[in-house]
């Protein structure tokens, strides 16, 4: 009969001495892998969230181009003082649409018969014009006028434009 003698100390608490490190290479490594991951899903989302904004910024020229449209549309009459700028004839009221030379802003000019202009930026901060066109429209039934909108966002730095277009018939002339 063959006895062996087993020690404790052989199975518990004994390592040897390189699997320490090739243990502490494996965690760093397992931490760069996924801290890259990370930071790479957060980089693409940050591009998301920034082209939304954008599209979003984009999107206010369709708001523009709405007022617009309304005011037209309500007037009796309109004149213009040239193609970018336009003025319109409502009862009690006197509105001017024009582009704000230097600033790329839309002024809406609200001129009551009976007080002090007031005047209003219709596009926000973060979008600029680079194009507002009026164009009147004469038949013999009566009087339209084509709007051409063109905006931009301040923060888009591939420079996309967005154009807008209407054509829009004077009350009482349909």
């Amino acid at each position: 009969m063959i006895i062996i003698k087993i020690n404790k100390k052989n199975f518990i608490g004994k390592k040897n001495k390189g699997d320490t490190l090739v243990e502490t290479l494996f965690y760093i490594a397992l931490f760069a892998v996924l801290s890259i991951a990370v930071i790479n899903s957060m980089i693409t989302m940050m591009k998301s969230f920034k082209e939304t904004a954008i599209q979003r910024e984009l999107a206010q020229g369709a708001n523009i181009m709405e007022r617009i449209s309304r005011e037209i549309r309500g007037a009796s009459s309109v004149s213009f003082t040239n193609s970018n700028d336009i003025i319109l004839t409502e009862t009690g009221k006197t509105l001017e649409f024009k582009m704000s030379v230097g600033t790329n802003y839309i002024q809406l000019i609200d001129t009551p018969t009976s007080g002090s202009p007031t005047i209003a930026n219709l596009n926000p901060s973060n979008v600029a014009v680079s194009g507002l066109t009026f164009t009147q429209i004469t038949t013999a039934k009566g009087v339209a006028v084509k709007v051409f909108l063109t905006i931009y966002s301040n923060h888009d730095t591939s420079s996309r434009t967005e154009n807008f277009y209407d054509t829009i018939v004077l009350r009482g002339d349909y």
